[in-house]
């Protein structure tokens, strides 16, 4: 995977994002964010509370406008070409609404109708991706009875289903037993070894570590660090785990210091 933001062949960024500011009055929530990511590339994106992550994300989804800056998904400009960049983009909050007097099957086809997906097509699909997420047994029962890990799988299978080439995940296991978050993440493994592009935001470093090709840490609305591992271990003196880069790189080690010290 690329390890920089100049590596990739032109017209293989599949989210750019170029000096991106958004002000809030005399608040900035981003402050000249630059991003690029690759086809079938894995990001992690972290950073503390507050730091920018979910103001980056509704920016690059096309849910909030930045103050200035632009901002490109698969070459669609969402300023100018929002409808191309949605098409072929999914974006999976960490707590998404659905509608719970549908069945699983039902919710499926309707997601699919919105990113206008041939109904054999969307037919096929779902069915393949209820059985992928062991969820075919349930799926015509009515959301309101599904537990939180099966509501997660719906909305995966939701977001899979017009086979999008990029897509944003925000903390995507929180709340999953160890089986479904493997289960998971196999998935997104799978997606990226086929081309898709993943954009993960999350606050499990191990999930972090171990799945992304590269890691952007932002802090204050700033891009602080991008790269491999291998890249942010060169940046963070001789700390080896991402816990210990993150915390030194953002100012959370005095911090990491006091919970060992009351442990």
């Amino acid at each position: 995977m690329n390890s920089t933001n100049e590596a990739a062949p032109d017209g293989d960024w599949m989210i750019e994002a170029t000096d991106l500011v958004k002000r809030y009055g005399t608040f900035e929530a981003l402050n000249g964010m630059t991003l690029r990511i690759g086809r079938g590339e894995i990001f992690g994106f972290l950073g503390p509370n507050g730091a920018g992550k979910t103001t980056t994300i509704r920016i690059l989804t096309g849910l909030l406008q930045p103050t200035s800056g632009s901002a490109r998904i698969g070459g669609h400009d969402l300023a100018t070409d929002p409808l191309a960049a949605r098409a072929i983009m999914s974006f999976i909050p960490d707590t998404p609404y659905l509608y719970e007097k549908l069945t699983a099957r039902e919710y499926i086809h309707f997601v699919a109708g919105l990113y206008k997906t041939p109904p054999e097509v969307a037919t096929r699909r779902m069915e393949e991706l209820l059985e992928v997420f062991e969820l075919a047994d349930r799926a015509d029962d009515l959301i309101e009875g599904y537990s939180h890990g099966m509501r997660q799988k719906t909305v995966m299978i939701a977001a899979l289903v017009h086979d999008p080439q990029v897509l944003f995940l925000d903390e995507p296991t929180v709340g999953l037993d160890p089986r479904s978050a493997k289960l998971m993440r196999d998935v997104y493994r799978q997606l990226a070894a086929r081309g898709a592009t993943i954009f993960l935001s999350t606050h499990i470093l191990e999930i972090a570590e171990r799945m992304c090709d590269r890691i952007g840490i932002v802090q204050n609305g700033k891009l602080i660090a991008l790269g491999t591992m291998d890249e942010l271990r060169q940046l963070a003196a001789q700390n080896t785990s991402l816990e210990d880069i993150f915390l030194e790189l953002t100012g959370g080690a005095a911090f990491a210091e006091i919970a060992r010290v009351l442990a």
